[in-house]
């Protein structure tokens, strides 16, 4: 081999680790699970778990899903005076609203759901919920829940597609978003996520998740609570790319003489739904298992089966208050 061979191999190998430490230095150090929980954005427990370059990376994402949780609920609490909904429930008896496109579209989703619910479902629920105080265990007397009580009925909400408005057809109507509004905060983070490039995640609200694929060969394991004992399951199901909300008696309540206050009230009574104890609904996104599980306490277990059944991509698995614990026809019931 002559001289010149050696030092164009010797130039050859240096290229060959410049190239490498370029290579090196581009590549992500190492990658991992990068996971905060945040407590009070829209009223509950916000957690995020997700796979990232490095945990700088990881990190700046949750700061972005955090920011737009807290832009979903500045939009949409009824607790703000300022908020959108706030204004529409102020305003919308007397005179067309135009509303932002997000808003305009959680409705029609809305008026979706309690049109395949038979009413079940029902937004304008609160003209009466409104009147609850769960934390200071107040509740509305039956002389005003039956003056309300005519203010519940999605057909009062009537949306304007070509001018996006939403407009109410009598006073006393009031809207809350509670039932649907953490499922679409949920898909939101989700939509943020996707669309910067991450393929592994979990986000959680309260009873609602959504999970983008899997933890690397192995599924997402989600637990369903026991009605009454907080730190045991009834069932562990496992989830790839899919999403699941549970719905329970005991998210907000209080006990007066042996019945239970909950949030989830019957449109048809302005009294709390108790046909069920808990209702877990999976399916393809937040949004849709969120308002679909509040349904069964209204509807009874059975019926809403029934309904979850007719539906494609929907299981659940519901608790009945004798502790019966039933199952869609895609679930098989835990040996």
């Amino acid at each position: 081999m002559t001289n010149g061979s050696r030092v164009t191999m010797t130039g050859m190998r240096n290229a060959a680790l410049l190239l490498a430490a370029l290579l090196s230095l581009a590549s992500p150090v190492h990658a991992e699970w990068v996971e905060r929980v945040v407590d009070g954005i829209m009223g509950t427990r916000i957690s995020v778990n997700l796979w990232a370059d490095n945990a700088t990376a990881g990190n700046a994402l949750i700061d972005a899903v955090m920011d737009d949780m807290r832009r979903i609920d500045l939009a949409m609490s009824t607790y703000r005076k300022d908020s959108e909904v706030s204004k529409v429930n102020e305003r919308a008896a007397r005179e067309e609203m135009v509303v932002t496109p997000e808003l305009f579209d959680l409705l029609t989703k809305a008026l979706e759901f309690s049109r395949m619910t038979e009413g079940a479902f029902d937004i304008t629920y609160a003209s009466v919920g409104y009147l609850y105080d769960f934390r200071h265990n107040v509740r509305p007397t039956d002389k005003q829940i039956h003056d309300a009580l005519p203010g519940i009925n999605y057909r009062h909400v009537i949306l304007d597609p070509r001018k996006r408005t939403v407009h109410f057809t009598q006073a006393g109507v009031r809207i809350d978003l509670g039932g649907i509004g953490k499922g679409h905060a949920v898909d939101s983070a989700i939509a943020l996520l996707q669309s910067r490039g991450v393929a592994h995640a979990l986000v959680t609200a309260g009873g609602d998740s959504r999970i983008i694929g899997d933890r690397f060969g192995q599924p997402w394991i989600i637990g369903i609570r026991h009605p009454d004992r907080k730190d045991e399951v009834i069932a562990r199901i496992p989830l790839e790319d899919a999403a699941m909300s549970t719905s329970g008696d005991y998210e907000r309540y209080f006990d007066e003489k042996g019945v239970r206050y909950h949030h989830i009230i019957d449109p048809k009574t302005g009294d709390s739904a108790r046909k069920v104890r808990s209702a877990t609904v999976i399916g393809p996104n937040a949004t849709t298992t969120d308002g679909l599980s509040k349904t069964a306490f209204v509807l009874g277990a059975e019926k809403a089966i029934e309904i979850y059944n007719r539906l494609e991509d929907i299981d659940a698995v519901i608790v009945k208050p004798d502790g019966t614990v039933l199952y869609t026809q895609g679930l098989e019931a835990p040996k």
